[in-house]
């Protein structure tokens, strides 16, 4: 899951604002995306996943709190591989999308395949792409998750990897915005998924979240925190040969974060400019995370390279 490695307005804004509609109105990556705009994954967002057990057991509640503290998208885990079930409390997950929907907010869906039983991954991904709530709505998009290591060596991982993708793509059809959680360039996948291919992820996917987890990396205070999150910008955006892909930054476990990792973070979304940002996850984020991520950006920082 995208919390941890489990398998091992100021004129800031504004300027924001203008990027992020720029990238809107832009063609997607790929040779067959430009019908596709992943505006579910634009702005401030949060991450529920499986494990949350007080948030899924009043949806609603969590919603408004979500809507009051600033979210404009809902990351919700359906399901990972080790669970019986295509998706975890399927009743629970139509309460989320109706709640969040009412509130205006948007919904990604994300699931953690093993890429061992590529048939199930498959199944259960679908599950969530098809999910209708009690009262009809849909999920906004659809998100993988890419960093189970159950499959070993690390080449046959990256076949299965794409041969996944591939199918996802083509089961979803030409117009579904698909979503890339992938671990940071920088620090993560070196260490333990060295060749993650990001160019040919982006033939199937529209846009990437890096899980830029700086803390977990020894990574701590505002610039060791804002080297760490524009270098694993830098670093997605070389490796997908695309200096325009979308890109939702995700800055950390929010919990390990304190108020200068905050700061960090918030410095890098204003120099790099990503197309939305958050922290992992909402049940572990402070009010004064939330002040910072919905305040003002700060200024005078020069731009990702």
């Amino acid at each position: 899951m995208p919390g941890t490695l489990l398998e091992v307005p100021g004129s800031g804004r504004l300027a924001l604002a203008v990027v992020l509609a720029a990238v809107l109105l832009a063609p997607a990556a790929g040779a067959s995306v430009s019908a596709r705009r992943p505006t579910a994954y634009a702005g401030v967002g949060t991450w529920v996943d499986i494990f949350a057990k007080k948030a899924w057991r009043n949806p609603e509640q969590q919603v408004v709190a979500m809507t009051r503290y600033g979210a404009r998208t809902l990351y919700l885990e359906t399901g990972n591989y080790k669970q019986k079930s295509d998706l975890v409390r399927p009743a629970a997950l139509g309460r989320f999308l109706d709640a969040a929907h009412a509130a205006g907010l948007r919904v990604v869906a994300w699931y953690l395949p093993s890429f061992l039983h590529l048939q199930r991954d498959e199944r259960r991904a679908l599950a969530a792409i098809n999910f209708r709530s009690a009262n009809g709505e849909r999920f906004d998009s659809f998100a993988l998750d890419i960093e189970a290591t159950v499959v070993r060596p690390i080449p046959l991982r990256n076949r299965r990897l794409l041969q996944l993708s591939t199918r996802l793509r083509a089961d979803a059809g030409p117009e579904y915005v698909l979503g890339a959680i992938v671990p940071s360039p920088v620090g993560m996948s070196p260490t333990y998924w060295p060749t993650i291919p990001y160019r040919a992820l982006a033939r199937s996917y529209d846009v990437f979240l890096p899980m830029a987890y700086s803390t977990l990396r020894g990574a701590y205070g505002s610039a060791a925190t804002l080297h760490y999150m524009a270098a694993t910008v830098a670093a997605v955006r070389t490796g997908t040969g695309n200096r325009k892909i979308p890109i939702h930054l995700i800055g950390g476990l929010s919990g390990a974060m304190g108020a200068t990792e905050t700061t960090g973070f918030m410095r890098a979304v204003a120099a790099c400019v990503p197309l939305g940002y958050s922290l992992y996850s909402f049940p572990r984020t402070r009010r004064a995370a939330w002040t910072a991520l919905t305040g003002p950006l700060p200024s005078g920082h020069r731009r990702c390279t």
